[in-house]
């Protein structure tokens, strides 16, 4: 039962890919690649804690804060649909 493949449930790694790839998605859902000037998305993932922090610099239609907040929300509930499997 303490085999790392059975109930331990994702990787930090794949917890870490499936938040960053969800807030991606929600920028790209809102601009064109072309449109955004500069995007940084940094998750981290230890101990069970999760922390996204999405930087966009990209045309002020739709707001680009808001759109953050949005991808920022997009990988937290990616994440929690990744453990509710």
């Amino acid at each position: 039962m303490g085999d790392s493949t059975d109930d331990a449930g994702p990787s930090d790694e794949e917890v870490v890919r499936t938040a960053a790839a969800a807030a991606e998605g929600v920028v790209f859902e809102h601009y064109d690649q072309s449109a955004v000037t500069d995007l940084d998305v940094t998750v981290t993932f230890e101990d069970g804690l999760l922390d996204v922090d999405v930087y966009l610099n990209a045309p002020d239609d739709p707001d680009p804060e808001a759109v953050a907040e949005a991808a920022t929300e997009a990988a937290g509930d990616a994440v929690d649909e990744l453990f509710g499997e």
